[in-house]
């Protein structure tokens, strides 16, 4: 099972995906196997089933789970290891839809008000000025800065070029302008794990006594420049999401913005 995952692995990195993608994607088939009792040639469309079946699993997971069970069964076709798709004939989740959870105003300052090493706080920066993912973060070097502007890869690898946020600059002219940022305490020559910044960024949120997760900076990020007057399209460029629907899954549109729109609607008067 091992050789058979690590195989898909290299081809998942062939076509461009995430690090983040293929470890999901893997763990989500490990665990099948583990649950069910079944093989990685033999699974079939029962065991996919009962896999996705299991009381109180959330319909996101359950969709997450499909799209991954589904991806190793089309690559396992592909290069030959199985004959069948048994995930043809399963059900297919639906993918619910998506609410944004952004932390409010109020928690960005008390997060920010709380007292924390510089480092931690280029993370939240990171987050909530520049949009970034915590698995972004984790590779930010000094190298991805010139004149204002800073170079971020993310998801399938793409990379964008973002304008630098005041606030971050400001702190930036304490960070090497070489190398890692975030280096691991273990391996210096590489980055930290995205692990590590999101339980840093965590810490600074229960501090500050807020609930939710470092992924809601993020969230935070887009609905702000959306209540700030940003266009969609352009807030969808910051993001770097390949579709405006992408985008609106992370912009809140508030009560009073939804008002205010309304209130603009005037009915013509009779004649």
């Amino acid at each position: 099972m091992l050789a058979e995952l690590s195989e898909w692995g290299l081809w998942q990195r062939a076509a461009g995906l995430s690090e983040r993608t293929i470890t999901e994607r893997r763990a989500t088939l490990e665990h099948m196997v583990k649950l069910t009792g079944c093989t990685l040639s033999g699974f079939t469309t029962r065991d996919i089933v009962a896999y996705l079946g299991r009381p109180k699993l959330a319909p996101s997971s359950k969709h997450s789970y499909y799209v991954s069970i589904r991806a190793y069964c089309t690559w396992a076709m592909l290069v030959g290891l199985r004959e069948d798709d048994p995930s043809a004939k399963a059900p297919k989740p639906k993918r619910p839809k998506a609410t944004p959870r952004p932390q409010s105003a109020d928690d960005m300052r008390r997060i920010l008000a709380v007292d924390m090493r510089a480092k931690t706080r280029m993370m939240v920066l990171l987050a909530a000025a520049q949009g970034l993912r915590v698995h972004e973060i984790a590779k930010v070097s000094g190298d991805d800065f010139q004149d204002g502007v800073m170079m971020v890869t993310g998801k399938g690898g793409k990379t964008a070029m973002l304008p630098v946020h005041e606030a971050v600059a400001d702190l930036a002219a304490g960070f090497p302008r070489r190398g890692w940022w975030f280096p691991s305490p273990v391996h210096p020559d590489r980055p930290v794990q995205p692990a590590a910044v999101r339980a840093a960024i965590y810490r600074v949120m229960e501090r500050a006594g807020v609930t939710g997760h470092p992924h809601r900076l993020r969230h935070w990020y887009g609905t702000t420049l959306l209540q700030k007057g940003v266009d969609l399209r352009t807030v969808q460029e910051l993001m770097r999401h390949e579709s405006v629907a992408s985008t609106q899954i992370y912009t809140l549109v508030t009560d009073e913005r939804r008002a205010a729109g309304l209130a603009k609607l005037t009915l013509p008067t009779a004649a």
